[in-house]
C-alpha cells in the first residue's frame, strides 16, 4: 500500500520547472518565469538598466549587463544575490560567453570597443577597437571566432579569439543589432534593424550567402525591424523578433524563406526557448510583458506581465547541479 501510494505521488507530482530569466531595463530588475506555471516566481534587483543576460555552463552563475552601471554583474541565481561585478568598459549592452566558460566578450556601446574579461581572475585581458556603437555579440561553437556588430558603422567585425585581433570586417544593412552562428558554425547571421534584413555569411570566407527580407501584412515596412533571433536546436528554423511590427518571423534556415509570422506583444526584442523547445518566450519592451509561443502551432498562447521594458532573456533548466 505504501509503495502504491509512493508510486502515485511520483506520477502526480510535477517535476521542478525550468526558468526563463528576463531583464527589465527600466525597472533595474530581472523577472524569473517558471516554464511550468508560466508565471513570475521571483523578481531580483540589479544594477542600472540591465540588458544582456547569460548563464555559466553549469548555471551556477548568471551574468547581467548593467549598462548604466558600466559593469557586468555576477549573480547567484539561487538567491538573487549580486556576488561581484566584472570590469566591462562603458555601457555594456550585449555579451557572449566563450565555450571555455571563462572569457566574456562584451560590446561597449559608448566606447566603440569589445572588452574581453576573464570571469575567473576578474580582469580585462583585451580591448579590441571595433566600429561605432557596438551591440551584437556572438562566438562560434569551436570558440575560434567572435563577432561584434556595430550599429552606426553597419559592420560585422570578425575577431580571432586566440590573438584577440580583428581579421575581417563585413558590411551589413543599417543598424545591425544581433548575431548568431548556425549549422555548427558554418554560417553567421546578422540582423539589421533599420535595414529590415537578416544577412547570412559563410564563416570561412566571410562572404554573403543570402539576404532575408520581411513583409508583414498590414504593417508599414518602416516598423519591420529585426533585432534578436534564435535557432531551433537542429538549426532548421530561425525565430526572428521584428521589433515594433509586434511580430516574430519564422525563417526556414535551408531555403532562407520566411514561412510564417506570429503576433506577439509590443516591440519584441529578444527571446529564449524552454528546454525541449516546445515553447518560445519573447520580451516585449513597450507592452512590458513576455509572450509565450507554442512552437509547433506557431501561435501565441499566453502573455506574462513582467517589469518595465523587458529586454534580454535566458533559459535555466530545472536540473542545474
Amino acid at each position: 500500500m505504501i509503495r502504491a501510494t509512493l508510486a502515485l505521488l511520483l506520477m502526480t507530482t510535477p517535476l521542478s520547472a525550468g526558468e526563463i530569466w528576463v531583464t527589465n531595463e527600466k525597472d533595474d530588475t530581472v523577472s524569473v518565469i517558471s516554464t511550468d506555471t508560466l508565471e513570475v516566481i521571483q523578481t531580483y534587483d540589479t544594477g542600472e538598466r540591465p540588458r544582456g543576460i547569460t548563464f555559466s555552463k553549469d548555471f551556477s552563475r548568471v551574468y547581467i549587463c548593467a549598462s548604466d552601471s558600466d559593469s557586468v554583474q555576477v549573480m547567484d541565481p539561487d538567491t538573487g544575490k549580486i556576488l561581484h561585478d566584472l570590469p566591462s568598459g562603458e555601457d555594456p549592452e550585449q555579451f557572449v560567453l566563450h565555450p571555455n566558460d571563462r572569457h566574456l566578450y562584451i560590446a561597449n556601446e559608448d566606447d566603440a570597443i569589445t572588452t574581453v574579461v576573464d570571469t575567473q581572475s576578474r580582469k580585462v585581458i583585451a580591448q579590441i577597437d571595433v566600429g561605432v556603437e557596438p551591440e551584437g555579440m556572438a562566438v562560434s561553437p569551436d570558440g575560434k571566432i567572435a563577432i561584434t556588430t556595430s550599429e552606426t558603422t553597419n559592420m560585422a567585425h570578425w575577431i580571432d579569439t586566440e590573438t584577440q585581433e580583428l581579421f575581417a570586417n563585413t558590411l551589413v544593412d543599417s543598424r545591425p543589432r544581433h548575431a548568431e552562428f548556425a549549422k555548427d558554425g558554418a554560417e553567421m547571421w546578422v540582423s539589421s534593424e533599420i535595414g529590415g534584413t537578416l544577412t547570412v555569411f559563410d564563416s570561412d570566407s566571410q562572404s554573403e550567402i543570402a539576404k532575408i527580407e520581411f513583409e508583414v501584412q498590414g504593417v508599414h515596412p518602416d516598423r519591420v525591424q529585426p533585432v534578436g533571433f534564435k535557432f531551433t536546436e537542429n538549426d532548421s528554423h530561425a525565430f526572428v523578433a521584428l521589433g515594433p511590427s509586434n511580430h516574430v518571423a519564422v525563417v526556414n534556415s535551408e531555403t532562407y524563406e520566411v514561412e510564417d509570422y506570429i503576433l506577439v506583444g509590443r516591440r519584441v526584442w529578444h527571446m529564449a526557448f524552454n528546454e525541449d523547445q516546445t515553447q518560445l518566450f519573447t520580451t516585449n519592451g513597450v507592452s512590458g510583458d513576455v509572450t509565450v509561443i507554442d512552437v509547433d502551432a506557431r501561435k501565441a498562447i499566453k502573455s506574462i506581465k513582467v517589469g518595465r521594458f523587458p529586454w534580454g532573456a535566458a533559459y535555466r533548466p530545472a536540473s542545474h547541479d
